[in-house]
Formats: structure tokens, sequence, C-alpha cells
């Protein structure tokens, strides 16, 4: 392969191994049980691309990569037909880069298969650059699919391959330039060097305060473009204690099994219908729950009050929202349909609050996500509940607190407050994720793992998530110190007295089934919705059941990209399982069919 007189091309052979199994869709116990059980894969690869100056300087850089793929299983060494490699990709995550790769081959019986895979350079407490660089996440789908096609692909084995060290030494060695001159080749192959050594700079340099990212809103702001073929009408009604909320209502044709999808705090139904990637309502209405309503609640942030400060709490949700929606879905449907509830965070809590408080009834099934009625969270998040309150309203002064303060035009100490915050998150360069980071959770960032996100839902965090003023908070702090137990915020509220103090207190009559889930790093809630399960396991064996997510966090159980491959069937597989005939109780969960791998509660 030759190149003219303008371009460099550079290449280099790579050589990597590890081990695979088949019908896994975790890394890591691919990796572990693939070994255990001699499942081994190799690929041996020339990456090359005809002009370095446009591969260094595009934004994917992206050379070809031939070579092959050999595994036993596959029928040994098997020719790549179609490669490609992209070098440093930025992520979401400002502290991490992306090395991928995509291989178009075929099985001894001429099946087409594709691997794919992704290295992670990314910035750790303490550095680990041989590993990060070295270390092939993969995954191997059947057919010839791209990136975009991924979500709906069938995944055939999941595992992890590595560099050897002889191995990358061999690879420094096959680094040549072509070029007319010495020169010029010389100079190729210290640009690529430059380069290289540059990404990975930029990645675990240390940084004072992370740069700002620019943003410019991508997907119009409360659009509804994310769900196609749908009549979607609003429907406005009024709580009890006279607050004005709304449903809106996704209806292809009339369905007997109704959906109920309920958000948490400062989200709202846009959670539900993101334009970016296969959404919940979306999803629901292709598989037969062709009538979902989203409900805005009090928590929402479409509504200015949550602007003001308030002295809402979850207990307010449990008796004036939950059963005036629940009261205008049946207004719209009639009496005999089936009603099942999607929840998550404060939503979820409030919502299971309702229910066992016998608030609402004529629920068929509920799925709640990452909290419920045993609220647990880290310790710094408790130093936060415990102080966070009192320093924002009385010290501070603040209103509320909204994630997009620092974007905000102008001077503010809102705005001070939101580069203080900044000044100890580094992961990323997006001001909203470091103010929901300190808002909820423990980590960097705390909702949610950067790489499940998509990069635009990212950037545009400071419209999927709004402000709130912080009562909210002092209702969770009372029930993590009443041992993690959601109980009355104040039993003297004569508003209140048709609630329990004790949320578990009815627990035995409650029949309605829930599905607990929740990601395995989940740094809001922690294992919130594990212990909700052994508690209620002991109450009522076999009524409930659990299932957790590997390498999901708390938010991106609804927003990360692949959503539609490694959650969404769960759900549907349980909300079949619910429709119709009244639910069969079983001894211990039963696993979904679905692609995603996940851990069974048994009892």
């Amino acid at each position: 392969m030759g190149q003219t007189n303008a371009t460099t091309a550079l290449q280099f052979t790579e050589e990597m191994k590890g081990f695979v199994t088949f019908g896994a869709t975790n890394f890591q116990d691919g990796y572990d049980q693939g070994r255990a059980a001699g499942t081994a894969l190799m690929f041996h690869l020339t990456i090359r691309t005809e002009d370095l100056d446009r591969f260094l300087s595009s934004t994917d850089h992206e050379a070809a990569a031939m070579g092959y793929v050999a595994c036993d299983q596959f029928g040994g060494r098997r020719p790549v037909e179609r490669g490609t490699f992209n070098l440093f990709v930025d992520t979401a995550d400002r502290n991490s880069k992306k090395m991928r790769y995509r291989l178009f081959f075929r099985d001894a019986e001429g099946r087409p298969l594709t691997l794919t895979g992704f290295k992670l350079a990314q910035m750790v407490v303490t550095p680990e650059v041989w590993a990060n660089t070295t270390t092939l996440y993969t995954n191997i789908f059947s057919g010839h699919v791209e990136a975009d096609q991924e979500s709906s692909a069938q995944l055939v084995a999941a595992g992890i391959i590595h560099i050897e060290v002889p191995d990358f030494l061999r690879e420094l060695t096959t680094l040549r330039a072509f070029a007319p001159t010495a020169q010029a080749r010389a100079e190729g192959v210290e640009k690529f060097g430059r380069f290289f050594l540059g990404s990975l700079w930029d990645v675990y340099r240390p940084r004072l305060l992370p740069k700002l990212g620019d943003f410019e809103r991508e997907i119009p702001l409360y659009t509804t473009e994310g769900v196609r073929d749908a009549e979607i009408t609003i429907h406005p009604f009024q709580t009890g204690d006279r607050l004005g909320l709304t449903l809106t209502r996704f209806l292809r044709e009339p369905c007997d099994d109704v959906v109920v999808i309920i958000h948490g705090l400062t989200t709202s139904t846009d959670m539900f219908i993101m334009p970016e990637h296969e959404n919940l309502v979306s999803y629901l209405l292709d598989r037969g729950y062709t009538d979902v309503w989203s409900l805005d609640f009090r928590m929402s942030n479409r509504f200015g009050y949550n602007l003001h400060r308030h002295r809402y709490t979850m207990d307010d949700i449990a008796l004036f929202d939950h059963p005036a929606a629940l009261a205008e879905v049946r207004k719209q449907i009639g009496p005999d349909r089936r009603i099942h509830v999607i929840c998550h965070c404060l939503g979820s809590m409030s919502f299971t609050m309702s229910l066992f408080a016998k608030a609402v009834d004529g629920v068929r099934s509920v799925i709640a996500n990452s909290v419920a009625l045993t609220p647990r969270v880290p310790g710094w998040s408790k130093l936060k509940l415990m102080f966070g309150p009192f320093l924002a309203e009385s010290v501070c002064g603040f209103e509320y607190i909204n994630p997009y303060w620092r974007r905000e035009p102008g001077f503010s100490l809102g705005k001070l407050f939101a580069l203080a915050v900044d000044l100890f998150h580094h992961e990323c360069d997006s001001s909203e994720c470091h103010m929901l980071s300190f808002l909820w959770g423990t980590g960097f960032p705390a909702l949610y793992n950067h790489e499940n996100l998509l990069d635009i839902t990212h950037r545009r965090g400071g419209d999927l998530y709004g402000g709130t003023s912080v009562n909210y908070h002092r209702h969770v702090r009372k029930m993590v110190f009443s041992n993690n137990t959601a109980v009355k915020y104040d039993p003297s509220d004569p508003r209140l007295a048709a609630l329990p103090n004790d949320y578990f207190q009815y627990a035995r009559e409650i029949e309605t089934p829930i599905l607990f889930v929740t990601g395995e790093r989940n740094n809001v809630f922690r294992d919130s919705n594990l212990v909700c399960h052994d508690r209620l396991q002991k109450i009522v064996p076999g009524r409930h059941e659990l299932r957790v997510f590997p390498n999901y966090g708390h938010q991106d159980v609804f927003m990360g990209k692949d959503v539609s491959r490694d959650i969404f069937p769960h759900f549907v597989e349980y909300l079949d399982r619910q429709r119709g005939s009244r639910v069969t109780r079983g001894p211990h969960a039963v696993m979904a069919s679905g692609p995603a791998a996940v851990t069974e509660a048994r009892s």
C-alpha cells in the first residue's frame, strides 16, 4: 500500500491474548470463567493509517485494522474481513480516553461475527497507566454490527484480553512510517509519539481547576422527539394540598396493561423519552405495552415552585401526589385495566411509601429502582445530610441548589458555590455533573458511570436535572438515622394522620409484588434495595424480587446508552409475568431471559 508525496503513512502490529465466556455479559466474569474453562481468544492486528496528519487531527483518530482473530470455538484462526481502530477518543469523562476496536470476521461455518473492545485510559487515585492502556474489554456479537447497532445486537461472548509484556516490546519494534524521505519518516514517528504520550499526559496530569466544557443546546428542551408513532397528550390534575401536577400519556393503542413511570428528585418525564438512545417509553410501546403514562410530580424540574424554599416531604408526595395521579389515570383508562408502575429514586421511595401506607391500591406490579423503604447512603453522604440543609438555607441563604449555577450569566453566590464544588471534582468538564455529585451521593461522579452515558447525555445534564430546595434531604436524613427505615417526618402533623409512622407497618398486607432493582455501583443509595428486599423477604417470603445490574450506578439504569440491551429487557420480562393471571409466587427471584447479567437474590 503506497501513499502520495503529500502524506505519511504509519503502521504498527499488535497482539493481544485473553479469555472470554460464551453467554457472559460482564467483562470480568467472562474473563474469570473463560480462564477457568480454557476459552482462550487472541488477535493479531496490523494497525495502519494512510494519512497520519488526518489521523492525528480528526476527532475519532481512526485507522484500519488488518489481521486475524483466533479462538478454538470459532474454528481457530479467522481472518479479519474489515477492522477499525480508534486511538484515544474523548469521552464524557475529561480524565478518560478510550481506544476502540471493531473487527468483522466469520466462524468456521461462515456465520458473521463482530469483535468489539475498548481500552480505557482513566485517571485513578493510583494511576495504573500500564494496566489501563493494555487491557481490552471485549464483546463478541452475532453478525457484522456497527456501533449504533450494538444495543439491539445479540451478544455471543464477553471477556478481557491483554497485551503481555513481550508482545508490547515487539509492538514497539513494528512502528513504521512510510514517506518519500528518511526525514519525513522520522518526523512521522515523532508526531505519533508526541500524540500518544501527550494524550496520556492529558489524562494523568495533575489539575487545580477543571476546564468548563462548552455548552450549546443540541437536543431541544422538553422535546418529545424521542417517542415516535404515539399520540401524546398532557393531563393536568390537582393534589389535595392544591398543587398542579401533570401526566403525559403516550398512546399507540388501548392496552389491558397500562404502565405509569415516575421520575426522581430534580428530573422529569424527560429522563424516560431521551431521543439520543432507545428510551424506556419507546421500548415499552414497541413491546406490547402500548399505553404508557409518565408522572411529573412535585419533584419535577418542570415546576417552578421547586426553586422556592419549601417544607415538602416524602409524606406529602405519598399522601397527595401519587393517589391523585393514579386516580387521573383510572379516570382515563377505566376501572378494569391493570396498572403497573416503574419508579426511580425518591419517586420510588415516595411511591412505595404510598403503596405500603394503603394510600394507593389497584396496582398490579411495581418496579422500583435504587431505593424504596430502606434508604442507606455512604458515609460522606451522611455528613452532607446532617449539615447540608442548615448550611444551605441558614448560612448561605440559598432558596434552592441548582446544578446549572456555574453557567448562569452574571455574578451570584450560587456561581461561587459551584466553582468551589468544581475544585474538588476533576473527573469531567461538566460543572452540572460535579454539582449533582455534591447534591446526591459520594463519588467522582456519584449518580452514574461516565462510560455508560453518551457524551451528548453528559453534556445536557443542565436540562435533564434541575434545581431543588433542600427539605427533602431532611426527610431522607431522618430515615437514614431511623435504622434506615421509611418513617413519617412529623408524626404530629394532623394533615398526615392517615399515614403510618413506620411504613413497614402494613407490609404483610400489601400483596402488590415489587421487583427491586439497582446498579451494583450505586453510590447514591448503595445497597438500599438489597436491604429492603431482605427485610420484606423475612416478612412475606417470595412475594418480591431483586435484581442487581453489573457496571451500573444510580441514574444510568434509565439514562445509559445501552439500557435497551442491558436493563429494559428485564423490566419487560417481569411485566410479562405480572400481566394476565394473578402472580404466582416462587421461593426466590426469577432470572430474566434478557441479555444483561444480573445478580439474583434468593431467599
